[in-house]
């Protein structure tokens, strides 16, 4: 299993983080490199508890599709997301947020597996860690930049 931790620290209230950080559009947004799309289930606006979305997007030269459920949320300090249907074996990301002088600490928790046993991990090594890293990155670079101009729409 693959585990990726990443911290941010941005100057807006939780809320306005946590609420940036659930917002379809705004991912939809920050993927535009893999030109990522909500085809299914919440396809904009803001995703609740149990809830699903559908992403499609250009990933390695393949369009691949990846559903995933909210699985757990309490209200403006964590959410969960799991991959319900896929190309990993498994896929959880838990987001984290914290207020500390008017600066929200988001910390992403992202573990996976890869299918196709030691090829699956070939290519994790190879290539999956780093673009599930960059990608992370980008998206986080962007929830900083709407939170922190307070430009949720």
């Amino acid at each position: 299993m693959t585990k990726i931790h990443l911290t941010t620290k941005i100057k807006a209230p939780k809320q306005t983080v946590f609420d940036a950080s659930r917002n379809i559009d705004i991912h939809q947004q920050s993927a535009s490199p893999t030109n990522e799309k909500a085809i299914a289930g919440v396809t904009s606006g803001l995703i609740n508890l149990n809830e699903t979305v559908t992403w499609r997007g250009k990933h390695f030269g393949f369009y691949l599709t990846h559903k995933s459920r909210i699985t757990a949320m309490n209200f403006y300090d964590y959410f969960v997301d799991e991959m319900e249907e896929g190309k990993f074996k498994t896929f959880r990301h838990e987001h984290f947020f914290e207020e500390e002088n008017g600066v929200t600490i988001m910390k992403d928790k992202l573990e996976y597996e890869t299918p196709f046993g030691f090829f699956g991990e070939l290519v994790d090594i190879l290539f999956l860690e780093k673009h599930l890293t960059n990608f992370l990155l980008e998206r986080n670079k962007v929830l900083k930049e709407v939170s922190e101009k307070n430009d949720l729409k």
